[in-house]
């Protein structure tokens, strides 16, 4: 009874169980296993250190700590069909007799593609032809999703220890594919959310896109519906000029060549010089009267011109009197339509003076953009002193000048209300030099002869009245 009782407990300290009076042998295998279990464990351990390495290098890992525990000669780590569909790789082969790590189905002997076969199918089978074959599911949460199986070469049947480090080993690769999936998972939404994100933008782009048409669009039918306005209005003028003032001076014509006549019979010799100046004069305004009507009577495109177009026009204007040059220094930056025009109108103001006024025969239009301001001038070779000019403008600022000698009154107004000065210098071509700066970018502004059309806005004498 006491030598049962001493083997008994010899057996349960050791894990060594014989009948023998010697243990030795015994013991030795016992150590053998227990030595194989610790290097299965540092296996997992370093196993655990190349996850940052991603799922392959720690299944490879397993596998081959699995592979060396059982002295397999072939080791299969595989997953069931349908379980951690996005977990990669569905499964890993060790060759034991080699050491080598099999990819390709194709390689496998068929017993071993059989056994891969039961993993893929969710259960397990026995080979008829060789029972070494040790099973161990793979769990995750208490549901299979694998197994770990290999062909063992151990000299006895793998111990409740052994089983234990395969399950360990098995779970430890569970835990693995298991992160390999949501890793796959997350980075297929980070996919979806990164082409979301370039699928948003580009729409933003392309809503920019068409806002920035839109606009334009807005723009253009706003502008060719100004533009239908001033052509009829332009017209209106047209015929008013025709209708009525051109009959008048076509009138105030004869009537002074009546006087000439009955002057140069009565023997008024200083009469009849001075009535034949105010025919060639009434001939002068009729023709400027004709050349008026046809300019307002000729279409006009569908967009609003550039500064630098406008004032190609206006020289264009006064090109049978003057020669006149246009210069244009800088970027061109856009302006308001009503800008635009009340800046060409300003040149054409002081153009009319200089032809009417300043016996000149050439003028130069310059046109500078700053970033921060506008710069506009109009030089001639006339007989203008710049300190008369500056003098008749403060005497046109007063309210009883006659509204028909308003012109540099006329230019200072539309300069000042773009925020804007004048300033008259001597030019280096001998005459005088309007200098008209306006600051950029405009800011409030008050309706011009565009937006004038559309709203009612403040009246201003004609320009054509001096």
């Amino acid at each position: 009874m006491t030598d049962q009782l001493d083997h008994a407990t010899l057996a349960a300290l050791t894990g060594v169980r014989s009948g023998k009076g010697s243990y030795y042998r015994a013991y030795v295998r016992s150590d053998e296993r227990m030595q194989r279990a610790v290097r299965a464990m540092d296996s997992i351990s370093r196993g655990l250190v190349r996850t940052i390495e991603g799922p392959r290098g720690l299944l490879e890992q397993v596998a081959r700590a699995g592979a060396e525990h059982l002295s397999a000669a072939w080791l299969i780590l595989g997953l069931a069909d349908g379980q951690l569909p996005g977990a990669r790789p569905r499964f890993l082969v060790i060759d034991g007799a080699r050491g080598d790590l099999v990819d390709d189905e194709a390689d496998l002997p068929s017993e071993v593609r059989r056994e891969l076969g039961a993993i893929r199918a969710g259960h397990a089978t026995r080979t008829p032809r060789d029972d070494r074959w040790v099973r161990v599911p793979m769990t995750l949460a208490g549901d299979r999703i694998g197994s770990l199986v290999g062909l063992h070469g151990l000299e006895d049947e793998p111990e409740p220890g052994d089983l234990s480090v395969l399950r360990i080993l098995a779970n430890e690769a569970a835990v693995a594919l298991h992160t390999s999936e949501q890793y796959q998972a997350g980075l297929a939404l980070h996919r979806r959310a990164q082409r979301l994100y370039d699928e948003t933008a580009a729409q933003a782009r392309d809503l920019a896109e068409r806002t920035r048409e839109l606009r334009q669009a807005e723009e253009r039918l706003l502008v060719a519906h100004q533009r239908e306005l001033l052509d009829h209005e332009r017209h209106r003028i047209a015929r008013e000029l025709h209708d009525s003032v051109t009959q008048y001076v076509l009138s105030a014509g004869m009537a002074v060549e009546l006087a000439r006549g009955l002057a140069a019979e009565r023997g008024h010799a200083d009469i009849e010089d001075r009535l034949t100046t105010a025919k060639d004069l009434s001939a002068q305004a009729v023709d400027q009267l004709r050349r008026a009507i046809y300019a307002l009577h000729q279409p006009h495109r569908d967009v609003v011109r550039s500064l630098p177009e406008l004032l190609q026009e206006v020289a264009e204007h006064h090109r049978p009197h003057l020669a006149v040059t246009v210069r244009v220094e800088g970027d061109a930056q856009e302006l308001t339509a009503d800008a635009d025009h009340e800046i060409a109108r300003a040149v054409g103001e002081a153009l009319f003076n200089v032809a009417t006024h300043a016996e000149a025969t050439r003028a130069a239009i310059r046109l500078r953009y700053r970033s921060d301001e506008l710069y506009v001038a109009v030089a001639d070779d006339g007989t203008g002193d710049p300190a008369v000019l500056a003098r008749r403008l403060r005497l046109e600022r007063g309210p009883a000048v006659d509204g028909r000698h308003r012109g540099l009154a006329n230019i200072e107004c539309r300069i000042a209300e773009l925020g804007g000065s004048v300033a008259f210098r001597r030019a280096r071509i001998g005459g005088v030099r309007v200098e008209m700066r306006i600051p950029l970018p405009l800011h409030a502004q008050r309706p011009g002869i565009i937006a004038g059309l559309v709203g009612a806005g403040p009246e201003r004498s004609p320009s054509w009245q001096h």
